[in-house]
């Protein structure tokens, strides 16, 4: 599939909010408009928003959201409007900062990242490899990490910015098309749903100890990690620094195998200073600590494990992975939408509370893999692919 990517105007650095009030209250009668933005994070917990790129049937703008004094009111009008669809690619990042920002998030959303998987694109396909494979057009990649909060903008990062949405209408009008052709818009839709969950971005900073994947089952010392693994994310947010600044990840697993009560305890933990340990973040920390050691056996969390489930043949669950590449190859869909390798064992184990057995997915790939594994399909390889034949009647 190959379109042709129409012209577009000089984009426009907007500084002033008369200018964004102006701009946002057209494009709302748009059918859709594409968005991106720009910032920088190697500093703080929170994205610093440095640049939005807007781009309409006839416009393209960039919002300087550093311009002093500008109101950022409007763009919160326009992504709120349910009748104008906000296109991204790689929606996630930008999703936060607005939710950040504005307090909700934008609706309407379309991902051409997701959608992309859908229609066969690959696994996560990159932006400039989808403009290129949609447009024949190459995306400039000499500014994808420019410092976005430096002022003056160049001519050059202008451009740059630009293209993000420009090339994106053209991009999104070929995949709707295109899911539209393969009956896939209400899968498209269904892979986006997550995005319009505040949870999504909003993790509880309760379950975060689970990323650090302590090698222990010993509950007191998950409980301890739980604690200070929250209080940093907590810490983090107030004081605007990423979460390894505040502390690192294996100074919070040492904590919870040594558990330290006093501040000399503490400034004795590797990546912990004596300054830190009798600071407020040090008695922060240590209230923490003493929290988790107080708390009763039963509110104490378990290790994540899978011991307690049986484990599905391993022959059976590359059988599972062949079919699951066959199908996807047939249908053009990339393999991690449709199945994860968990959903694999599962659906080996016989289990059909599983998200593969749900849905489009059940239909394209859940309802054979269940066949397979009741003995009623076999794979054969048929002129260098790999086909179903069944064996035996369905079960009733």
């Amino acid at each position: 599939m190959r379109s042709k990517a129409p012209s577009f105007p000089t984009p426009v650095l907007l500084t002033s909010s008369e200018e964004v009030a102006r701009i946002c209250e057209k494009l709302q009668s748009e059918p859709f408009v594409t968005i991106d933005t720009e910032f920088v994070r190697e500093r703080t917990y929170w994205p610093e928003l440095c640049l939005v790129q807007l781009a309409g049937a006839e416009d393209v703008v960039l919002i300087d959201t550093l311009a002093p004094g500008i109101d950022l009111a409007p763009l919160d009008a326009l992504l709120a409007k349910p009748d104008c669809t906000k296109v991204f690619h790689a929606a996630r990042q930008d999703l936060e900062i607005f939710l950040h920002i504005f307090d909700r998030l934008p609706v309407s959303v379309f991902d051409t990242q997701v959608a992309a998987m859908v229609a066969g694109f690959g696994d996560q396909v990159g932006y400039d490899s989808l403009v290129g494979a949609i447009t024949g057009r190459s995306i400039d990649k000499a500014h994808r990490f420019s410092d976005w909060s430096a002022r003056p903008l160049t001519k050059a990062q202008i451009a740059y910015a630009a293209a993000d949405v420009t090339h994106l209408r053209t991009v999104y009008d070929a995949l709707r098309k295109q899911l539209a052709d393969q009956g896939r818009l209400h899968w498209a839709d269904a892979e986006q749903a997550v995005l319009t969950e505040e949870k999504t971005f909003r993790p509880d900073p309760r379950r975060l100890w689970e990323k650090l994947k302590a090698r222990t089952s010993n509950r007191r010392m998950l409980g301890i990690l739980r604690e200070v693994t929250a209080w940093r994310e907590q810490e983090a947010q107030n004081a605007d620094i990423p979460r390894q600044r505040v502390i690192r990840d294996e100074s919070l697993l040492e904590i919870a195998a040594v558990h330290p009560d006093t501040v000399e305890a503490l400034s004795r933990i590797r990546g912990v200073t004596r300054g830190f340990a009798e600071g407020k973040m040090g008695r922060g920390l240590l209230e923490a600590i003493r929290i988790a050691q107080e708390l009763p056996e039963t509110e104490l969390p378990k290790a994540p494990s899978k011991s307690d489930r049986p484990r599905p043949s391993a022959a059976l669950v590359a059988l599972l992975r062949v079919l699951l590449a066959a199908k996807c190859e047939e249908h053009k869909v990339a393999p991690r939408l449709v199945a994860s390798s968990d959903d694999l064992d599962l659906i080996a184990l016989g289990e059909t509370d599983v998200g593969a057995l749900k849905g489009w997915r059940r239909e394209l790939f859940g309802l054979d893999a269940q066949a397979l594994v009741r003995g009623e399909i076999a794979l054969a390889v048929v002129n260098g692919l790999v086909e179903l034949q069944r064996v035996a009647e369905p079960v009733a």
